[in-house]
């Protein structure tokens, strides 16, 4: 019997290859012998170099794993839905809410380990999750915690409250590079119009002065532009009104104006200083993208969700030209529909015709790593192969 080392080298094939280091390159190829990478690069090289290699073409990709930047895994057990945003909020997360917690996220957290997922940034709901999710060994990234507070006289005790949760949990939680895995914990302040200002500045402030990474939900729907500009509109209508003050200017400590954008309103309130990782971002203007760019976020997209809910576009370009990391997420299933952000690179190649692929797969991967403060793996000469980096 011929051993594993003995066989011929294999050449895989593949129309963008990325291996962690630089750019992708499109088309690529890796040889692999005896299990381990001997060489990566164009496949006409490759053939020169490795007359005797075995040839397969293996697919699209070959790359690590991609990261999930952005997701919500308690809502894993929602039906997914397609629908405009103001109708999707009702009759889908709100008629849902016995389906979201513990075991929706539980299950959510085994797709993804199972996926080989290179990493998720979570967004928590609730206490309970996090307690659950914390001690998960198969995953790494980020848990943000979500904190909401639109009252300015409820800041100081949720802020209390909250610091005395967070605290507790980062007893629990491994540093990234820990060859174990494991999840550290983060914040996310959910929205600039659903935390006061003066809870969103407690938030920020404690967060950067512990070295917390944040995720902040910003400019999805064209309405909350609107609000910024005007103080009212869809989402003010349809806020629950009795844990909001009577006018939208009390929540943000200022009174809106046209010109006003989410984006603008964290920079002059000193949120972007801190860098967050800024989620969404479709409805937003050139002096916006200028703003994050000089701020050095990093912004996560998630093109299935916005497209499904009539959000918009992603200005993918925009944000790409200003130097911008930009990494990619599902959302929760309700909105994305899986947790796969393979389906999310195949959807965003769609979405951008005329974005080059190989801009789209590193941002799958190195973006995400990037944005969650992980360690992106290589494929190179030497290491491993791992057959879960074709895809």
């Amino acid at each position: 019997m011929t051993s594993p080392a003995a066989a011929p080298p294999r050449l895989l094939t593949c129309d963008v290859l990325y291996t962690g280091l630089g750019g992708a390159q499109a088309p690529g190829g890796v040889v692999v012998s005896g299990g381990v990478v001997a060489a990566t690069g164009h496949p006409d090289l490759l053939r020169a170099n490795y007359p005797h290699a075995t040839e397969e073409h293996v697919g699209g990709v070959i790359a690590p794993p991609p990261v999930n930047a952005h997701t919500h895994l308690d809502m894993s057990a929602y039906d997914f839905a397609a629908l405009p945003y103001f109708r999707w909020i009702p009759e889908v997360v709100v008629a849902g809410r016995a389906r979201r917690g513990v075991a929706a996220a539980l299950a959510g957290a085994d797709t993804l380990a199972r996926l080989g997922s290179g990493g998720v940034g979570d967004v928590v709901w609730s206490p309970e999750v996090m307690d659950a999710l914390l001690g998960r060994e198969d995953l790494t990234g980020t848990l943000y915690f979500e904190v909401l507070g639109p009252v300015p006289g409820q800041a100081d005790e949720r802020f209390r409250i909250m610091r005395e949760q967070v605290e507790g949990w980062r007893r629990r939680e491994r540093p990234n590079d820990d060859p174990r895995g494991g999840l550290r914990v983060g914040l996310s302040p959910h929205t600039p119009f659903n935390l006061s200002s003066r809870l969103m500045r407690l938030v920020m402030d404690y967060a950067a002065g512990e070295g917390l990474p944040t995720q902040i939900h910003v400019a999805e729907h064209p309405a909350e532009s609107e609000l910024f500009a005007s103080g009212g509109g869809p989402l003010w209508e349809n806020r629950f009104a009795p844990l909001y003050p009577p006018t939208f200017a009390e929540v943000i400590g200022r009174a809106p104006e046209p010109g006003l954008t989410p984006v603008r309103y964290l920079d002059d309130l000193g949120v972007l200083a801190a860098r967050p990782t800024l989620v969404h971002m479709v409805n937003v203007t050139p002096d916006d993208i200028a703003r994050v760019a000089r701020a050095g976020c990093a912004v996560v997209t998630c093109p299935r969700s916005n497209a499904h809910l009539e959000c918009g576009t992603f200005p993918w370009t925009a944000f790409a030209a200003a130097g911008v990391e930009i990494a990619l997420g599902t959302d929760s299933v309700a909105s994305g529909e899986t947790l796969d952000v393979r389906d999310e690179v195949a959807f965003a190649r769609t979405r951008y015709p005329g974005l080059d692929p190989r801009v789209i797969v590193r941002a799958a991967v190195k973006g995400g790593h990037r944005t969650l403060g992980t360690r992106t793996p290589f494929i190179r000469r030497g290491e491993a192969w791992r057959d879960e980096y074709v895809w």
